[in-house]
């Protein structure tokens, strides 16, 4: 399962449609509150006990270790799958999470966002994906006021594809590093992959700190996905959230 998991991020969850012939989607008779029944291999969608996204709030206080992040440019594809825009990572990007390092493989954006922070939805989240050995994963959530441009998703929305199933190689390796706030801290808690077929077992990672987004980039992200992409908040149920 977690092997599997890793493959349908990897590959943009194309391979998830094909292989169960089952598409989904954001609204209608194919949108989130269907996942579950749409496929017997997307059940979890809607009898899992730790779904994401959540909404943060209540936080216990904890003493978490820094993140050992060691990113190095190696954004080298833009991928624009139908769900959304995702930039795909070179190998050789790490981060260490209680001793464990996970390979950096993708990033990847929702609008608005999925998970909220007491209550906040956000008008765009990034998500970093990262594996380790055995395939169990590890998602570093970044958040997006409306500010100042952001040089980044400048660099990548200048060259994402605005047609579903096409992908663009980047004239210039990309870092997901300059996608992260400079104050590191950041809330903790299990959860689930936010799209089919909702494999639980990820660790989340969302950053407590957010970063900037122009109106502009916001509007081009949403033009370009011609719908919102977001999971609603799922119950947090026994869970804690760690801070």
């Amino acid at each position: 399962m977690k092997k599997t998991a890793l493959a349908l991020l990897m590959l943009g969850f194309t391979s998830a449609e094909a292989g169960t012939g089952t598409a989904w989607g954001y609204s209608g008779a194919e949108g989130p509150e269907h996942w579950g029944s749409l496929s017997p291999a997307y059940s979890a969608c809607s009898t899992g006990k730790n779904q994401s996204p959540v909404n943060i709030s209540d936080a216990v206080e904890t003493e978490l270790p820094e993140l050992g992040m060691d990113y190095k440019s190696g954004g080298t594809s833009v991928l624009n799958n139908g769900h959304t825009i995702q930039v795909n990572y070179a190998p050789g990007s790490q981060l260490e999470v209680n001793g464990r390092p996970y390979t950096l493989k993708q990033f990847h954006f929702h609008s608005p966002s999925e998970n909220t922070i007491d209550g906040k939805s956000f008008p765009l989240e990034a998500h970093l994906v990262h594996a380790d050995a055995a395939g169990n994963l590890a998602v570093v959530a970044v958040m997006f006021e409306e500010g100042a441009e952001n040089p980044t998703l400048k660099q990548i929305w200048s060259q994402m594809p605005h047609e579903a199933h096409e992908t663009a190689e980047m004239a210039h390796s990309v870092d997901a590093a300059s996608l992260l706030p400079s104050d590191r801290g950041y809330y903790r808690f299990s959860g689930s992959l936010t799209t089919p077929p909702c494999s639980e077992g990820v660790t989340w990672l969302v950053m407590k700190h957010y970063d900037t987004a122009s109106k502009r980039q916001i509007e081009k992200f949403e033009e370009v996905m011609h719908h919102p992409n977001n999971r609603p908040v799922q119950a947090v149920n026994a869970r804690l959230i760690m801070q």
